[in-house]
């Protein structure tokens, strides 16, 4: 399976509130939330970990750099970008044809979930795999609609559903398409290409977790620690 990780945006809530650190090198529990990710993809047999950060941060490009000189499945890109599904756009035109997982890089979630998810992917026919949740701690969350099946109908800002996005994304190389569709007419925002997605006819499948937190805030760094040591 391959893994990619979205770290380009700016953690511009968290530095107003104080913290210094770019959002990838924030430690929940002692680690930084990237190489937590890393850490987890790896010990679910990654093929290839594809990672896109900003020009802005040089912390974090030194620190990714120097995790590529000891894991050589580690691949980097630095830029700059307006949003998270430009990011996406980036990583596309070097992921290699196949299924991977695709997260943002402050999603918190229990380890022994997210493996059962991945085997579920890996096992799965469905042209992408999303996982959900129905704890709603999110300012502006993405509902998701599904059938009792749990396939995917539709993603909604807000229509309330009992299911929101966890910023988990398995997908394959059906998902490129629609990835270019969506940057050559202008669109942005992860949660606009994942409608298109639908729009597309991709068959979609829900997978739900207990919880998964976003650090967007420096509130929610206590909240991820707690979580994680139940």
């Amino acid at each position: 399976m391959k893994f990619a990780i979205l770290a380009a945006g700016e953690g511009s809530r968290l530095s107003q509130e104080g913290v210094e650190t770019p959002k990838p090198l924030v430690k929940v529990n002692g680690e930084a939330m990237i190489d937590r990710l890393i850490r987890i993809f790896n010990n679910c047999e990654a093929e290839s970990i594809y990672i896109i950060t900003n020009n802005l941060t040089p912390l974090t490009q030194q620190h990714l750099r120097h995790l590529q000189e000891v894991d050589p499945k580690i691949h980097l890109i630095v830029k700059t970008t307006p949003s998270s599904m430009h990011s996406f756009y980036e990583l596309r035109q070097v992921m290699d044809d196949g299924k991977f997982c695709l997260t943002t890089v402050d999603t918190i979630f229990k380890e022994a979930e997210f493996r059962q998810y991945i085997k579920a992917w890996q096992e799965s026919n469905e042209d992408g795999m999303m996982a959900v949740t129905d704890y709603i701690d999110d300012e502006k969350p993405l509902y998701i609609a599904t059938t009792q099946d749990l396939t995917i109908t539709g993603f909604h800002d807000e229509v309330p559903q009992h299911y929101i996005s966890g910023g988990i994304y398995g997908l394959n190389e059906k998902s490129f398409p629609v990835i270019d569709k969506c940057i050559k007419e202008g669109q942005s925002r992860m949660r606009n290409f994942q409608r298109q997605l639908v729009k597309d006819g991709l068959q979609l499948q829900a997978f739900p977790f207990s919880k998964i937190l976003d650090v967007d805030h420096v509130s929610d760094i206590e909240k991820a620690e707690a979580f994680l040591s139940d």
